[in-house]
């Protein structure tokens, strides 16, 4: 089984205020190598990592996690609007498992989605509707958070479900780096913002929704010209992040708490949550390697801009097709990953021979690594 990660920042800010012609061009690039990657890789299904901005998740009911079984993208800033085509039927599966493995997450069979989690499906994929999705809200702005400990559970969890379906899969984190737009907190609201922040946001009047982004785009052109206006980005901190992801290493997250981070990159930084849900889900896999690492501070998007792909794909061809000759010229060896009561089984199949003289020699191990045992010679 194959899976294919990437994850990407988003910025509604894209066409309204840009870097220069060059750093677009960069940009640009990055996104269109990653786009030709999944297009080589044809997945059959989406699973989309990516939070809210008060356009679809409000604090009359705000869950730390929330798996859409119906979603539709608002649009907001230009982005692509729509249903989003989500199998009803893998959704529900998908959150029985996920709630079977001990991890609390709600649904919702009318989503409402912004742009971050319409641009990644826009940009990496041509359009909302080209591949069925999942698409799972991990809560980044409105505290109470719930930290990278537990979105790194969610992930391993979906990544377990994943694995039983025998579908390539795309599995995509939306948002980051590290920054701070203009976003309303609700212990500092007025009483009008307060009703907006419990729900009275969900259906703004076109003028209201206007004059909300057209304070994000000012708030950009302000940093752009004075980078104190706002929480300063922070590549140290992205760099580092994005290394220990592609190392593995995100346990190692679970120590920071989520004051800790905002102090360090800012209060939406948050969003990187989904990227870290992202990697682990693709851990249930087995081994992977990177690819495609991208990063840039761009002030104008008010955001810290990251890029990272990886997948289990080259690794598992490699091991698929590694041809020897130890008796014929038509030997082979490959391995096979099984799932036997939720234990995966690593099974290395020896081909040795032709015709009617071959030799099958099957063998794994469990979780101690002990051996299973071996087939005799099959004449």
């Amino acid at each position: 089984m194959h899976a294919y990660l990437h994850c990407l920042s988003h910025t509604p800010l894209v066409g309204f205020v840009d870097p220069e012609q060059a750093v677009l061009d960069e940009v640009n690039r990055v996104i269109a190598d990653a786009r030709r990657r999944i297009a080589e890789f044809d997945p059959e299904l989406v699973v989309l990592f990516a939070p809210d901005h008060y356009n679809g998740f409000f604090y009359d009911v705000m869950p730390p996690f929330c798996l859409g079984v119906g979603a539709t993208a608002i649009g907001d800033f230009a982005s692509a609007a729509g249903d989003l085509p989500v199998p009803a039927e893998l959704a529900e599966a998908c959150a029985h498992a996920i709630l079977n493995s001990g991890i609390d997450l709600a649904v919702s069979y009318n989503m409402q989605v912004d742009h971050g989690f319409a641009q990644p499906l826009e940009f990496l994929l041509g359009g909302l509707d080209h591949v069925p999705v999942l698409p799972v809200f991990i809560n980044g702005v409105a505290a109470p958070l719930s930290g990278f400990q537990r979105t790194r559970l969610l992930g391993e969890a979906m990544g377990r479900f994943l694995n039983t379906l025998n579908k390539r899969v795309l599995i995509l984190g939306s948002g980051g780096l590290s920054h701070q737009p203009p976003v309303p907190e609700l212990a500092k609201a007025d009483a009008h913002l307060r009703d907006r922040l419990l729900g009275g946001g969900k259906q703004l009047p076109p003028d209201e929704r206007e004059r909300r982004q057209q304070r994000v785009i000012n708030a950009a052109r302000r940093f752009t010209e004075d980078p104190h206006s706002l929480h300063p980005l922070n590549p140290v901190w992205d760099n580092r992040f994005m290394s220990l992801l592609e190392q593995g290493r995100l346990s190692e997250l679970d120590a920071i708490g989520n004051d800790e981070l905002s102090a360090m990159a800012g209060k939406s930084t948050h969003e990187i949550t989904t990227w870290v849900a992202a990697f682990a889900a693709l851990s249930a896999f087995g081994r992977w390697r990177s690819e495609g690492r991208y990063y840039r501070p761009i002030p104008e998007w008010i955001a810290g801009f990251g890029s990272l792909s990886a997948t289990n794909r080259d690794l598992i061809n490699r091991e698929t097709n590694m041809s020897y000759q130890p008796q014929t010229e038509a030997a082979t060896s490959r391995f096979l990953n099984v799932d036997e009561g939720g234990r995966t089984l690593r099974i290395h199949i020896n081909d040795c021979g032709d015709g009617k003289e071959t030799v099958v020699m099957l063998h794994g191990s469990g979780p101690g690594g002990h051996r299973l045992g071996q087939l005799q010679p099959q004449y």
